[in-house]
């Protein structure tokens, strides 16, 4: 815990209060054992306290379950990252114990349930050792029935004393969240939760309180990536959209399938994913900007279709939430390894848009931006989001939703006359026509997966396939020429510029804050849209020595990673580097240094 301040205990207090700016706490058992649930409650509690939090989770692939932590990083302070040491570690079990002990920061505490816990001798002096025989306790707070879903509320409650957290708020988090069960549920959970508040834990160690946190201007919400990606898909107007089941994706899926018909709306649980990308193309065509999503696998068998709406030019969004491949790969873990097929997986010359949100934030206002420039320029929009976004929770100020919801009612109003593939239009962009529009001149077109003419019908014209091509891709390079140019964190010249894209934006910012205080000249460039680009980038990387992209896949046959190699090929700069890793987990901050400082190295030494 950083910037503790240590005070005495008023008079009668057993316990010492120390202050601190922030606290990073990793809870490790099983994922049967709703340790979830527990950092749930922890991140919305701060949120609703007007703290900052981040969370990191890391979950079992196979059914049965298995090991699982998750990891709340909590500050009164900026927090970019879910924290590279845990200043207290909660273990359920041996392997909880031994598998993450070395997490801990020098001195940090591991509270344990000494029912299944029996620490390590030689561990006793590095690390501050607390046990709480949880299970036992838990059992004598609501019955042995409900033991196993019962002990992360009783160890939420320890918790929530070690921190004087808000207990009010907390009971109310606990109540919403089983509102929907049997009033017996809720009562055995605010019991476990009471008893392990009860307990004395602070005989042991004093109580830590945060410091208070800056008022802010508009009330925060709590949610993660998948949560405020969905949400912002139906603040654009989004009403429909289809999908198949995939994890990460999947629940993107159930919340649109639940909110949705709350607004007229709908979403299809499809027989597979290409079921999935047809039926939301076919609302797409009628002028209902529709979504469908996947993860890299179901991306795959999309590949067709979305050839189709290249070819077409009718506005479709995508959502791929990237996890570990290929194949089955790692479902549960975290890699930004689809770039390439989001930008170039079609048969064919077919552009398409890609965004990459970069944090949960930003997946709420991405999701509005894709719908608004899939409708602009008819095409289909890929939002580029990965595991570490979607399941991490996040705070960040409500948005003004009476200003940013539209209504995307089609408009039926009659036209004169309709050439939906006109190649008169300068940037290749002509306004959709919504079908069954009446069209004064008689003359309606087609939307055909086979190249065309300027009404739709099917044409094998070499000329025609060129102008056509060449259209399409002039609708991307208009828009890229609209992009903001991203701001440079830091000197906008200087020695080294780390680039980065999705969810590296918070680790990244955060080792150049520590490279910079350490003397090092750093910067950092973090890019949302990733095809087509912004221009002027050269402009920024011409102002460093180095640059370094920073990417969570393979450095590829010639060392450079996905965008790494992407930057390569748009501005054949050799000073363009990768920093690569595919262990399926997010950056660390120590990481980014440690590999850029051995990469500098060796570059010194040629």
């Amino acid at each position: 815990m950083s910037d503790t301040v240590s005070t005495a205990p008023p008079t009668g207090e057993a316990a010492r209060i120390s202050k601190v700016s922030e606290a990073v706490i990793r809870i490790a058992g099983n994922s049967q054992d709703g340790i979830q649930a527990i950092g749930g409650f922890l991140a919305r509690l701060a949120g609703r306290t007007e703290q900052e939090v981040m969370t990191f989770m890391t979950i079992p692939s196979t059914i049965s379950g298995g090991p699982s932590i998750f990891q709340v990083r909590i500050g009164s302070g900026e927090v970019l990252s879910a924290g590279d040491e845990a200043d207290l570690l909660l273990a359920f079990y041996q392997h909880s114990y031994e598998d993450h002990i070395h997490s801990l920061k020098k001195g940090g505490i591991v509270l344990y349930d000494s029912d299944h816990v029996e620490p390590k001798a030689e561990w006793k002096e590095t690390y501050r050792h607390i046990g709480v025989p949880i299970s036992t306790l838990t059992i004598e707070a609501i019955g042995g029935t409900a033991r196993d879903k019962g002990k992360n509320i009783y160890a939420l409650g320890l918790l929530a004393r070690m921190f004087d957290l808000n207990v009010p708020k907390l009971e109310q988090l606990i109540t919403e969240r089983f509102s929907g069960k049997d009033p017996s549920v809720v009562k055995n959970a605010l019991n476990a939760f009471h008893a392990g508040y009860s307990y004395n834990i602070n005989n042991y160690v004093e109580t830590f309180r945060f410091a208070e946190s800056l008022k802010r201007e508009r009330a925060q919400v709590v949610m993660n990536g998948n949560e405020a990606l969905a949400y912002g898909l139906i603040a654009a107007g989004v009403r429909f959209g289809a999908g198949y089941p995939i994890t990460p994706w999947s629940d993107v899926m159930e919340l649109l399938r639940r909110e949705l018909p709350k607004y007229g709306g709908m979403f299809i649980q499809c027989e597979d994913e290409i079921a999935s990308i047809s039926m939301a193309l076919g609302a797409a065509y009628a002028d209902r900007v529709a979504v469908t999503g996947s993860s890299g696998p179901g991306i795959s068998l999309k590949s067709e279709a979305l050839g189709w709406a290249v070819n077409a030019e009718v506005p479709l969004v995508v959502c791929d939430i990237q996890r570990g491949g290929p194949s089955t790969g790692l479902p549960t873990n975290v890699e930004q390894s689809d770039l390439f097929i989001a930008c170039f997986g079609s048969h064919g010359d077919a552009p398409r848009v890609v965004i990459a949100p970069a944090n949960v934030e930003d997946c709420f206002y991405t999701a509005i931006e894709a719908v608004n420039i899939a409708r602009n320029y008819n095409v289909p929009v890929i939002i580029l989001s990965d595991q570490s976004i979607a399941t991490r929770i996040e705070a960040f100020p409500e948005p003004e939703l009476e200003k940013l919801c539209q209504d995307l009612t089609p408009d039926l109003s009659p036209v004169p006359d309709y050439k939906p593939y006109d190649l008169s239009a300068p940037d290749g962009v002509v306004k959709r026509v919504v079908p069954g529009t009446r069209i004064l001149s008689g003359k309606y077109p087609v939307a055909p997966g086979l190249e065309h003419d300027e009404m739709g019908h099917p044409s094998s014209s070499p000329r025609l396939h060129q102008l056509m091509t060449a259209k399409r891709r002039r609708k991307l390079q208009a828009l890229a020429a609209t992009l903001p140019v991203p701001k440079v964190y830091g000197p906008p010249e200087g020695n080294v510029l780390l680039v980065g894209w999705g969810s590296t934006q918070g680790p990244i910012r955060e080792a150049v804050d520590r490279a910079r205080a350490a003397g090092e000249s750093v910067s950092a460039l973090h890019i949302r849209h990733l095809n087509p680009m912004p221009n002027g980038l050269e402009n920024i990387f011409s102002g460093f020595n180095h640059v370094f992209v920073v990417e969570m896949n393979d450095e590829g046959l010639y060392g450079y990673g996905q965008f790494a190699t992407l930057l390569r090929a748009r501005y054949t700069d050799p000073r363009i580097r990768g920093l690569n890793k595919t262990d399926g987990l997010t950056w660390k901050v120590r990481e980014i240094l440690e590999r850029l400082r051995t990469a500098l190295a060796a570059l010194n030494k040629n």
